[in-house]
């Protein structure tokens, strides 16, 4: 923390009236040109540049005063000087003293009449912002004004405002709300900018509507679709594979039943795992088509003519430029993400897939395939159905736009807190809520700021779209900035879909956020953690920049509505007892208090013990495996250690120990520390990124939350299977993936434990 004395401040204000003195008498006795040395931030922010400018005729002073005309002959000293007798010494001496009088006296008069007078029109005041303050709120009293400040009357008003039908990422709709959201961030004074990016997106076309048919007979026509599915026709064998999981389609080939799925059209039923996981896992079984619907089972409170809307990418962002964002001016190469699956997909009702099920043959489904039809046969040689997908694949420009409450002591990190507004279906819980909410913080944290709070760090205000499509308003942001992204930004916070019911209340984040989360709530004592997931807008954060993200919801399981034309009022209002607006109100305190805590206090409250917890068990699961591979005798693990990627376990769990024990004995008023230790926070969420594998190639490269072969999960999934004879052994394959999943852990271990003289090499 930096203290000025009132001396110092006297000294400054002194020493800037001499200096514009001397500035003015040196213009009247001198003409010669002069340097002026500006320094500017540069677009990065990180350090400062020294912009050399010369002097021309009629250029204006910072002071708006005019300059006296300049000559632009330079200066040269005379390479003889005449010697100075003792006369001359005391002219020039009495010339300088003089000289300073009289400059003196200028600067005083200048001095006092800046005082007296009202600053000039045409030159804007001067506001100094101190590098620190002694805020006159504590932190409960932060709380309760940021409560006060959420007004219900307000959420209410906008979510009618914003529950418009027709939200399609790029259309008129979505622009419009996009122009709307930009006006409001200008009237909060939040210097609002817009990110533009040229995507692919896949509609159906209206003219040729997609359509299934078993055998000749037509089973219909349906609404909803499956963007970035593959075009055309396709007729198969129709195979009945539950819920489209791996394990579900291993069951359907298995010795009791022995049906390929090479050729086939897979009928699966939603929920469980993604749409796009679904198809991806039955191309990966050779199938040519998949169909998907919602089982009365799961989905119970909808008729059995509701249409689902999704998409089929496996992966986030645009899938026609993996890797790198789509900004206008890249070329972009003729390529495609390797999450595209390459086969038909199409959503079908439940009256469709009840029509389909009634003609087919075959077996019996297992008992666990089975939901509330009143039969389930997994389908005979005979059982043809048709497929027909004609969606078109059109180039379409997006808006993000952002608003930001800029910090006071460190401006250049930001907290995120983000909200889709685009909608394929209706989409009033999964998107009209976030929207509302996030404009309702953005208005609280200004009236905040104006009420006299001083934000430490920076908070920007993100509204996404094409997040149906994939979260792609999100990734192609990450992805123009992602090398310093995570330099920069140390937390995302999401907005979508916070409130879906009112039976509990349920969270994905990173581990460093439990412990905030957990405060926060304050009584729910333990809130439902689950694991985030690819569809998740927070999960490209952190899986792909490695910036500790948080997604929660308040919800009513099993009631399901998303990606349906039931996402509208009349049903959230039906499952929440009418309490949407008091759970919205309540999930605006919960983001708000967060984004609160991470931007008031001096060390970041990002709980980096956490991960010790989590490490442990990743790497005693591995460890697990092991032993049991040993203990089978299986061929050459006598050579596998597991001493190493133990000791980058211990490595970290003492350097985020180290760093507790650093924390506490800091002096929290000094700021240069405070930022030091914060940056060592910020670079362990990054650095679990793993640094052997490409973001083209796998762009979730986060080792223990991310996807692919780098990951531990991963690592442990291979043991198990060669333990189950799934697969066989590769000793190579295996001292690899331990190798570098150790390195990244003790990289991560290394860079949080600080100076490179704290370090402990004994690894």
């Amino acid at each position: 923390m930096v203290f000025i004395s009132h001396s110092t401040l006297l000294f400054n204000s002194m020493a800037g009236t001499i200096d514009q003195a001397k500035m003015k008498f040196s213009k009247i006795v001198n003409s010669r040109s002069y340097t002026r040395f500006n320094q500017s931030q540069n677009p990065d922010e990180e350090s400062s540049r020294v912009e050399v400018k010369l002097s021309v005729d009629g250029e204006e002073e910072m002071d708006g005063t005019e300059q006296g005309p300049v000559q632009h002959d330079t200066y040269t000293r005379s390479s003889h000087s005449r010697p100075w007798n003792r006369w001359r010494i005391l002219v020039w001496v009495g010339g300088v003293l003089v000289i300073f009088c009289v400059g003196l006296l200028i600067g005083y008069s200048i001095h006092r009449k800046s005082d007296l007078a009202p600053c000039s029109s045409t030159v804007p005041p001067i506001q100094e912002v101190p590098l620190n303050y002694s805020p006159s709120l504590d932190w409960s009293d932060l709380v309760r004004l940021l409560n006060d400040k959420l007004s219900s009357k307000a959420i209410e008003e906008k979510l009618s405002e914003f529950s418009q039908s027709d939200r399609k990422a790029g259309s008129f709709v979505d622009n419009k709300l996009a122009d709307n959201i930009h006006d409001i961030f200008t009237q909060l004074n939040m210097d609002p900018w817009v990110d533009e990016h040229f995507v692919k997106l896949q509609y159906p076309d209206k003219s040729k509507p997609n359509k299934v048919l078993f055998g000749s007979e037509d089973i219909g026509s349906p609404d909803g679709f499956l963007a970035y599915s593959e075009t055309g026709r396709k007729e198969g064998r129709v195979v009945y594979a539950n819920y489209g999981q791996l394990s579900d389609l291993e069951t359907v080939q298995n010795e009791t039943y022995r049906l390929s799925l090479n050729g086939s059209v897979v009928l699966m039923r939603a929920g469980k795992i993604s749409m796009a996981q679904k198809v991806m896992n039955a191309a990966k079984m050779g199938a040519i088509a998949a169909l998907i619907y919602p089982d009365p089972a799961d989905y119970n409170t909808i008729s059995g003519e509701t249409d689902l809307y999704g998409h089929v990418h496996l992966g986030s962002g645009d899938p026609y430029t993996p890797g790198f964002p789509s900004f206008n001016h890249t070329q972009f190469p003729p390529a495609k993400s390797s999450g595209l699956p390459g086969i038909l997909a199409q959503t079908i009702t439940a009256n469709m897939a009840r029509a389909i099920f009634a003609k087919m043959g075959g077996d019996n489904a297992p008992d666990r395939f089975k939901g509330e039809f009143h039969s389930y046969k997994l389908g005979r040689e005979s059982d043809s159905v048709t497929v027909v997908v004609n969606n078109n694949l059109a180039d379409t420009k997006i808006h993000n736009v952002f608003g930001v409450i800029k910090g006071y002591v460190d401006p250049d990190r930001y907290v995120v807190i983000g909200a889709q507004r685009d909608s394929l279906s209706l989409g009033y819980a999964k998107s009209t809520i976030g929207t509302t909410l996030l404009l309702e913080l953005a208005r609280a944290f200004t009236e905040l700021k104006k009420g006299g709070f001083r934000p430490k760090r920076s908070i920007v205000f993100a509204s996404w779209t094409a997040g149906d499509f994939g979260n792609i308003g999100v990734t192609e942001w990450i992805e123009g900035y992602w090398a310093s992204l995570d330099r920069k930004a140390f937390t995302y916070i999401s907005l979508d879909g916070v409130v879906t019911g009112a039976g509990s209340f349920r969270a994905s984040a990173s581990p460093l956020l439990y412990t905030l989360l957990q405060k926060t709530l304050g009584k729910v004592k333990s809130p439902g953690l689950k694991t985030m997931q690819m569809d998740d807008s927070a999960y490209p954060f952190l899986a792909m920049s490695g910036i500790p993200s948080v997604s929660f919801s308040f919800v009513s399981p099993p009631v399901k509505y998303f990606g349906t034309n039931l996402d509208d009022k009349a049903h959230l209002d039906s499952v929440t007892n009418q309490k949407v607006v008091e759970l919205s109100v309540l999930a605006a305190q919960v983001a708000g208090q967060m984004a609160l805590r991470l931007v008031h206090d001096q060390i970041l409250r990002l709980d980096v013990t956490k991960y010790s917890d989590d490490i442990t068990n990743r790497v005693s699961a591995i460890i697990q495996r092991v032993d049991a591979l040993k203990s089978n005798k299986v061929n050459k693990t006598e050579s596998l250690s597991t001493k190493w990627l133990n000791a980058a376990k211990s490595s970290y769990s003492c350097a985020a120990a180290s760093l507790i024990t650093d924390i506490g004995n800091t002096d929290l008023n000094d700021m240069e520390m405070c930022r030091i230790i914060n940056n060592r926070i910020m670079k362990v969420e990054h650095n679990f990124l793993s640094p052997y594998v490409s973001l083209r190639d796998v762009p979730f490269r986060h080792i223990f939350l991310g996807n692919g072969w780098q990951t531990a999960t991963d690592l442990e999934k291979y043991l198990g299977d060669v333990h189950e004879n799934k697969t066989s052994f590769d000793i190579d394959q295996v001292l690899n993936k331990f190798a570098l999943l150790t390195w990244t852990i003790q990289g991560c271990a290394n860079d949080l434990a600080g100076d490179i003289w704290s370090l402990d090499n004994e690894i």
